[in-house]
């Protein structure tokens, strides 16, 4: 099984953290929406040196809160959804109050000569790219 990154919310700030309740994390579903993340599915904490698997249920619209639960709350975040949307990997960045900066979307084709590429296009348009065969 080869896992593909679908979705990331990049430098988003932990607002809460709740030890003693049942494992999950709690995000702005406003924020869930634009990259894709349903509730019940399952993210991993990417950056602090351990990995955390577990699984989104929504907080209140608008919050732009990001409450992970249990075991979770024990760690610093940047949550990411493996598994491969189609529709290309979309990436949030995050400032202090978790307002959104940037929106990236990540794509990779491979051409009918077998070469992939690899584009980052930013949200104001500019795209970044790269050529590869495996």
């Amino acid at each position: 099984m080869r896992k593909v990154l679908a979705a990331k919310l990049h430098g988003i700030h932990v607002t809460e953290a709740n030890l003693h309740y049942h494992g999950w994390i709690t995000l702005d579903p406003d924020q869930c929406r634009e990259v894709g993340i349903l509730p019940m599915e399952f993210v991993e904490n990417e950056n602090s040196g351990t990995r955390i698997s577990t699984y989104v249920i929504f907080g209140e619209r608008g919050s732009r809160c990001c409450v992970p639960n249990g075991a979770a709350a024990r760690t610093r975040a940047t949550w990411t959804r493996r598994k491969s949307s189609g529709r290309g990997q979309r990436s949030l960045t995050f400032d202090r109050e978790n307002h959104i900066t940037d929106r990236l979307t990540y794509s990779v084709t491979r051409d009918g000569a077998g070469v992939y590429c690899f584009d980052i296009a930013g949200g104001a348009g500019d795209t970044k790219s790269s050529r590869f065969k495996l």
